[in-house]
Order: structure tokens, then sequence, then C-alpha cells
């Protein structure tokens, strides 16, 4: 496979490589969130996620609102992408993933994130 499609939500924290977004464009809230905040944050949405009866839907939802990329507009979904186009972690996490599966929490410099692959 050349190609992927996925989803993402991201959560940053002051560890991540550009500690600001379009929610907290200073990134004053960002830089008080450890990386552990930023599991938990996460670990709750992909429960919410994965307990409801439509689990994509879902996660675009929870992306919209509270994805620190600017995906988030986009319900998290970042298009079809290759093999070095994106961190490696997360392109690793991306390409092992079946179609509809989530992934757990992935860990890369822009911050922690689950995924969604769409295609």
């Amino acid at each position: 496979m050349s190609t992927v499609q996925a989803s993402h939500l991201l959560i940053k924290h002051q560890g991540s490589r550009r500690p600001a977004s379009w929610k907290d464009e200073t990134g004053e809230q960002i830089r008080k969130r450890t990386k552990e905040d930023a599991r938990a944050i996460l670990l709750k949405h992909r429960e919410e996620i994965m307990g409801s009866p439509n689990p994509a839907k879902k996660f675009g939802e929870l992306a919209r609102v509270h994805s620190d990329c600017s995906s988030a507009r986009d319900n998290g979904d970042l298009g079809p992408f290759g093999r070095g186009q994106m961190q490696k972690q997360f392109e690793d996490a991306a390409f092992a993933l079946k179609v509809g599966e989530i992934s757990d929490v992935v860990d890369s410099d822009s911050g922690l994130h689950i995924i969604l692959r769409t295609a």
C-alpha cells in the first residue's frame, strides 16, 4: 500500500514541538499541560469514541472540538498521505491500522494523538 487516509485527534502538551494551536494561539494553556494530562484527555476521548454506536462519527465530532490540529475543521481528516510525509511515529501507526480501526495513544513530536484510519 502506497498511501493511507486517516483522521486524528491531537492533544498538545508542554513538550510539543510547537506548543500553540488554533484553540490556544499563544500556547498559554498548552504550556501548562503535561504529557500525562494530554494522555488522560485522549484516553477519555478514546473511551467515549469506542463506546459510541458510531465510533467514526463520534471521532469526528470530538476532533472538531478538541483537537489541537487545524485539521479539526475537517473533523480531523488529514487526507491521503504516503510514507515519508508524516512524522515516523504517526506514519507507522497509521499504516499499521486497518480501515476503520482506531489507534491507541501515539506519541510524536507534535504531541499525543489517536488516529482513525479511513482508507
